[in-house]
């Protein structure tokens, strides 16, 4: 029974994650709610883990030292090795979940390791309902996509003004922002980069540029 009570704090720990996996996602920042429940359900493990995962060698003749100072040195080296699959691309940070999912599956192999079938079984198997429950095609959990941008504008009184409210309007938010004067012309070159909200594809952002009036030209990186 007590490997079901484990299992029971391991699912409320991921809960409060999920939740501000949630706030995080909503303010478009990298780590969404994938991640922070999977780190969260991981740490929960490994606390678990070195809590109880020794029980049967604690006591024993001949038993000097800690043996949960080996958990520990794996969960800091298994750190290391989720840190070289997170990277950039396109202004944007991938292999975070992917980073999180090594460490909580480090924590999975300690917990069978030393006993706790139940607990790492269970826990298996609630990382993998919720990846595949958490990647389908809901609104409320898609992410914020990130595009950079080189736009042509007419140079014009309120040309600049007029695009911070359109991309406002279509909550748009402006990561970074760069303008220059370009010689012996009328227009105005922007590098932006953006991040599109969830609702809002590829192919709708191309169109919104589009149809304002003074953009001449829209590139994108």
């Amino acid at each position: 029974m007590m490997g079901f009570e484990y299992l029971l704090q391991v699912m409320i720990a991921g809960i409060c994650g999920l939740f501000i996996g949630y706030e995080r996602k909503n303010r478009m920042k990298e780590a969404g709610i994938r991640t922070h429940f999977v780190v969260a359900i991981g740490a929960s493990l490994m606390m678990l883990v070195s809590k109880y995962g020794f029980y049967d060698e604690l006591g024993q003749t001949g038993i000097a030292l800690d043996p949960s100072r080996i958990a520990a040195q794996v969960v800091s080296g298994v750190g290391f090795l989720g840190a070289g699959m997170i990277f950039m691309q396109r202004h944007t940070v991938k292999g975070l979940t992917t980073a999180a999912g090594i460490w909580a599956t480090a924590g999975i192999g300690m917990a069978i390791g030393s006993g706790l079938y139940v607990l790492g079984i269970g826990v298996t198997v609630l990382i993998l309902i919720a990846q595949i429950v958490l990647h389908r095609r809901f609104t409320w959990l898609a992410a914020p996509k990130s595009e950079h941008l080189i736009i042509r504008i007419i140079d014009e009184a309120g040309s600049l003004e007029n695009m911070q409210k359109t991309l406002k309007e279509k909550n748009i938010r402006i990561v970074n922002f760069q303008s220059e004067k370009l010689r012996g012309t009328s227009e105005i070159l922007l590098d932006l980069t953006i991040k599109l909200p969830a609702e809002l594809d590829f192919e709708q952002m191309i169109s919104l540029f589009h149809n304002i009036s003074f953009v001449n030209a829209v590139e994108v990186q």
